[in-house]
């Protein structure tokens, strides 16, 4: 009996495993889209931010989110991951506190110059004219920009209640075409919509897809193409 619970206990331990390594293999095929978020998002960062920090943190919670994704449950792993390693970087970004107290009186003053000057002359000021106007360096300028986005998101619900009649007919319809998107995407294989991930969302060149997932530029077009033609179709059958 005794033999019997020990096999048994190496079956399940046995089973784990390989859940676990599959789950992790999931992980790694969305690794390159992690890199180019957070590449992303290091474009709008000071240069005190470590780009290799953030991935390190967006691969944490990637292999967190594989663990416990459930396929019956969600139809894309990275539309379901995507927002919540978003999320873990910013998260972590807002610990670092790299806006300080004097960075945040910088902004509002920066925030109320660009609106007085936009309200007069349609365009926003350039950094040199806003180091020259509050008597700042310009790198200080640059930076206090930068560093402001990092508290610029508002939730969604937020941005929904402030559109005006029209815009709200228009963001249903855009609401109507991404769930098509959304039904084309889902019967892709893991690779096609990585692919299509990196190139429309990302904007990362056929090159560089290529180069991340060893796969030739003709074949990345091509599958974008087919999948062009797919939403096509569907938004076709949709409007009867």
């Amino acid at each position: 009996m005794q033999q019997a619970f020990s096999a048994a206990a190496r079956g399940q331990d046995a089973y784990n495993q390989y859940l676990k390594n599959t789950q992790d293999e999931l992980a790694l095929q969305y690794l390159p889209a992690v890199k180019a978020m957070a590449f992303r998002l290091k474009e709008r960062l000071p240069s005190s931010v470590d780009m290799n920090d953030l991935v390190s943190i967006g691969t944490e919670e990637l292999i967190k989110l594989a663990r416990r994704y459930d396929s019956n449950k969600n139809d894309s792993f990275w539309g379901y991951a995507k927002t919540r390693v978003n999320g873990a970087m910013l998260d972590y970004l807002r610990t670092l506190d790299i806006v300080s107290r004097s960075s945040r009186k910088l902004i509002k003053a920066i925030e109320a110059e660009v609106s007085r000057y936009f309200n007069e002359f349609e365009e926003e000021p350039s950094n040199e004219y806003l180091a020259k106007v509050l008597n700042e360096d310009i790198e200080k300028i640059h930076q206090a920009r930068l560093a402001s986005d990092i508290y610029a998101v508002v939730p969604l619900d937020e941005q929904f209640n402030a559109l005006e009649d029209g815009d709200i007919l228009q963001y249903c319809e855009q609401k109507e075409l991404m769930e098509i998107i959304q039904k084309v995407l889902a019967k892709l294989t893991e690779r096609e919509q990585l692919i299509i991930q990196l190139y429309y969302l990302e904007e990362l060149s056929l090159s560089e897809i290529s180069e991340v997932l060893d796969i030739t530029e003709s074949r990345i077009s091509q599958i974008s193409k087919e999948v062009i033609k797919k939403i096509r179709r569907e938004i076709g059958e949709a409007n009867g």
